[in-house]
């Protein structure tokens, strides 16, 4: 048996019956969490047993046993030492050996609120209340209510109001602003509720959400000129290009905030609300058309290739082709930048990979009771995300020379 399978088996964590016992007097949520509180005690009384099976290893013999082997070393009694937990500090009874020589790993860099932790990070992975309760009475042993994961997973909320307060750049070169979809209860019913989203690339090249934005029905010129006055509140002086899914009243109010960025509304997206008015046995060859459209190599040819579509389409499908004139402009914004530029702004795909990440968290949650649940979970998501954001966009050294060009005076080098 190794030694670590023999240090858990020697291992006794408090019993069942005195963790109930000390549940069962707890009539406040200082009773968890406070100072001498249940949560404080068990982790104290479950780490000196984990320390006394380490000494036990180490030693070759049971606590009260007989020296089994003669390893020239023997328990020497007990230290105190006191140990951070998230209730402020505990004391605890260290085993100490005659040569000096016992120095538990645990101990190092011990974090003391293991078990808060621990539910927090099921939460920001989704994990329903329901699944939390299952899995924590599994691993300690302790029985947590519904009230008790959402007083701890509170504990994250000075930071998401940090966060979505923090001051942002002066400049950002490009921002992408999209929208996914929760279950939210509202004054007693359940909606469906658009959570916005801004994600930016900075002037060296790396992603950054700045806000998750809870639509609360009123979507529009109103709604959008407040969050971009918001984020111009927080420091933000310039953006350059904006990438949108066709959001209502974005244009209005980026014009009224921030003049001078042009705007790039999602190809992609463009292409998925036409082909709902064209019938399925005319999407292949309707595409095929479409493709010379979006597709061309300049803006002319794209303009000829869209007056032809509209000559051999446009009085079978007169919607479908309406909405690509009506949206020229910002729907061909890309066609005057180079092809690495080009790539990464005709669709939201940059953002829209974020938000298939979120709602792998969502999914699980069937209904959020309060607005304040969705921010917390997609705080706490993206906390987990952006560890990976570690390098720049692709050819960003070269998005970032081809900007500063077509940017002049407006682009930091």
């Amino acid at each position: 048996m190794s030694s670590k399978s023999s240090q858990r088996k020697r291992v006794h964590m408090p019993s069942a019956e005195k963790v109930q016992a000390e549940l069962s007097q707890a009539k406040s949520i200082d009773d968890f969490f406070g100072k001498e509180g249940i949560f404080s005690r068990l982790f104290a009384r479950t780490l000196e047993e984990m320390l006394e099976a380490e000494l036990s290893e180490k030693l070759g013999y049971e606590k009260y046993e007989a020296k089994g082997r003669n390893s020239g070393n023997s328990r020497n009694g007990k230290r105190t030492r006191r140990v951070r937990t998230s209730a402020g500090e505990e004391t605890i009874e260290v085993p100490r050996d005659r040569n000096g020589e016992f120095a538990s790993p645990l101990l190092e860099e011990r974090r003391s609120n293991e078990l808060e932790e621990k539910i927090t990070a099921l939460y920001a992975r989704g994990m329903t209340t329901r699944d939390i309760q299952e899995m924590i009475a599994d691993i300690y042993g302790v029985e947590v209510t519904a009230t008790t994961i959402s007083a701890i997973t509170d504990k994250v909320w000075p930071l998401v109001e940090e966060w979505q307060n923090r001051p942002l750049a002066s400049i950002y070169p490009i921002l992408f602003l999209d929208a996914l979809y929760v279950k939210l209860r509202q004054e007693g019913r359940i909606e469906n509720v658009a959570i916005y989203i801004a994600l930016a690339v900075d002037v060296d090249g790396h992603k950054d959400v700045l806000g998750t934005w809870v639509g609360d029905g009123g979507e529009g010129t109103k709604f959008w000129l407040n969050v971009l006055t918001e984020l111009q509140s927080r420091g933000v002086e310039d953006i350059l290009i904006t990438c949108v899914d066709g959001l209502s009243g974005f244009s209005e109010a980026i014009e009224a905030t921030f003049p001078q960025a042009i705007i790039q509304r999602c190809v992609i997206h463009q292409i998925r609300h036409t082909l709902r008015y064209v019938t399925w046995s005319d999407q292949k060859e309707f595409m095929q058309d479409l493709k010379r459209v979006y597709k061309a190599a300049t803006r002319e040819e794209g303009e000829t290739n869209l007056l032809e579509l509209a000559e051999k389409w446009g009085e079978k499908y007169p919607a479908a082709i309406r909405s690509w004139e009506n949206n020229w402009t910002e729907l061909s914004t890309f066609f005057d930048f180079p092809a690495e530029i080009r790539r990464l702004i005709y669709t939201t795909n940059t953002i829209e990979g974020y938000n298939r990440q979120l709602r792998k968290v969502t999914k699980n949650k069937t209904v959020f009771p309060t607005a304040k649940s969705v921010r917390k979970v997609l705080y706490l998501a993206h906390m987990n995300i952006r560890k990976k954001w570690s390098k720049p966009i692709l050819n960003w050294a070269k998005i970032r020379n081809q900007l500063a060009i077509h940017f002049e005076g407006r682009f930091p080098l």
